[in-house]
């Protein structure tokens, strides 16, 4: 089976040559400097719809998709909406059968409007406001992830003597896993979810117990995100169990769920660890089985929920080079990004791997640091190596750009955000439009 992490074989050609581990499945360098992804050549999408531009392979994103339910057969596969969402993200996940995990009314919103069951979405967060949770239940959520003990009360509340929702408790399991300190979520000291060691999470499964209108039908857990071995989530299957031994004991409590989370790593760069998903749902598999078997309990039916791994390799940014400013020992290659359309780089120091598109370069490689348009020194998209005669007016497309790019994005300096192509088998269409200075401009209603 193909795992996450390799490259499979195009429908639309022969993959590109060696290089290009990083890019979508269907790339192809037709000749010298040029790519094109799902039969559609970069450059073609950059003067049709402008730069910066996000390009978003179809095909990626489906067969990610079917990878994962090929892997977990027997799980529920939910996407984590938060990586990126639009209405096509929402078709194409119904059509491949998996769930949504959605934290916010927005999010919900969109879903339902686009046509998505909403017994197939799961809502997150924190702090959860009473519009977020109005909607969900005028709209019919699956379930809803309680995440503070305060939750319960207003939930309940909400729902009514004679109503019913389906609920699960955020766990912090006390795991550290993930590739940066601010995008680790297992731990004691963050903001998500109730402690097992200080007993916070037993009493507010003892408080749901005591809803009627409340059916606890399982436990969650986050470890983080870009998370690269199988260790983590083998630990936390056996803290998991260990709390569901425990309630089975105190109150005759069998859960018939068990969420495991998300934050499956990726490669951004070249020689990047990314997690083995084949090896993950194995060895997931096997543990869960002999700690409810160790436990005397029936295994739940396992519920995970990528996303990261399922759109952020199928997307590349395509920029324009507005500037090359050579000052003293580094070359900075300014273009016409930056953190307002990608502000992981200056959140927590992810770097990129671009690469000069639209010719090719006739200098040997350069060490350059290729940084945004905004007003702050932070605003560094990579440290990377380009041609040494790259010049203002270049194109350049950084692979491994559909998670956390646009959704994330912002209108810092009054720049606009940048519109989403996708591509497929030779075409390619919008699907969501440039932010223009109309729009901002429509927001200001007062003097």
């Amino acid at each position: 089976m193909t795992t996450l992490h390799e490259p499979a074989v195009s429908p639309a050609g022969t993959p590109a040559p060696g290089a290009l581990p990083l890019w979508p499945a269907s790339t192809t360098e037709p000749h010298a400097g040029a790519l094109a992804v799902g039969g559609v050549p970069l450059t073609e999408v950059a003067d049709r719809f402008g730069t910066p531009v996000y390009v978003l392979d179809e095909d990626e994103v489906r067969e990610r998709c079917r990878t994962y339910r090929q892997a977990f057969p027997e799980a529920e596969v939910l996407y984590a909406a938060k990586a990126f969402l639009c209405r096509a993200m929402v078709h194409w996940m119904d059509e491949e059968g998996l769930g949504l995990d959605v934290c916010s009314a927005g999010e919900l919103e969109l879903a339902v409007a686009t046509g998505f069951p909403p017994e197939r979405v799961v809502l997150h967060g924190n702090a959860k406001s009473p519009r977020d949770l109005e909607t969900a239940l005028r709209l019919g959520v699956g379930r809803v992830v309680i995440d503070s003990p305060s939750e319960i009360a207003r939930l309940a509340a909400a729902v009514g003597p004679g109503g019913h929702q389906k609920v699960m408790v955020r766990v912090v399991p006390g795991i550290g896993a993930g590739g940066h300190e601010k995008i680790r979520t297992g731990t004691e000291d963050q903001k998500f979810g109730l402690s097992i060691s200080d007993g916070y999470a037993q009493h507010a499964i003892a408080r749901i117990l005591d809803q009627p209108q409340l059916e606890l039908t399982g436990l969650h857990c986050h470890l983080g995100s870009q998370i690269s071995t199988v260790k983590p989530y083998l630990a936390a299957v056996r803290r998991m169990v260990g709390l569901m031994a425990r309630l089975h004991e105190q109150h005759g409590l069998v859960l018939p769920e068990l969420d495991l989370g998300g934050g499956h790593g990726i490669a951004y760069r070249p020689g990047d660890e990314a997690l083995d998903l084949t090896t993950l749902a194995r060895k997931v598999r096997t543990e869960l089985a002999e700690a409810c078997a160790s436990a005397g309990l029936p295994v739940p039916r396992l519920i995970i929920e990528p996303g990261r791994a399922v759109v952020g390799p199928a997307g590349v940014a395509v920029y324009h080079v507005l500037a090359v400013k050579r000052t003293g020992e580094r070359t900075f290659v300014a273009v016409d990004g930056g953190m307002s359309d990608n502000p992981r780089p200056a959140l927590y120091g992810v770097r990129y791997a671009p690469r000069l598109i639209g010719r090719p370069g006739t200098a040997p490689l350069a060490a350059v640091t290729v940084v945004g348009r905004h007003c702050e020194a932070g605003d560094v998209l990579a440290e990377c190596e380009l041609p040494a005669d790259v010049r203002p007016g270049d194109l350049i497309a950084v692979p491994v750009a559909g998670a956390y790019h646009l959704s994330m994005a912002s209108t810092y300096n009054l720049v606009g955000r940048p519109p989403v192509a996708a591509v497929h088998a030779g075409q390619a269409r919008l699907l969501v439009r440039r932010e223009s200075l109309e729009d901002i401009r429509s927001r200001d209603v007062g003097i």
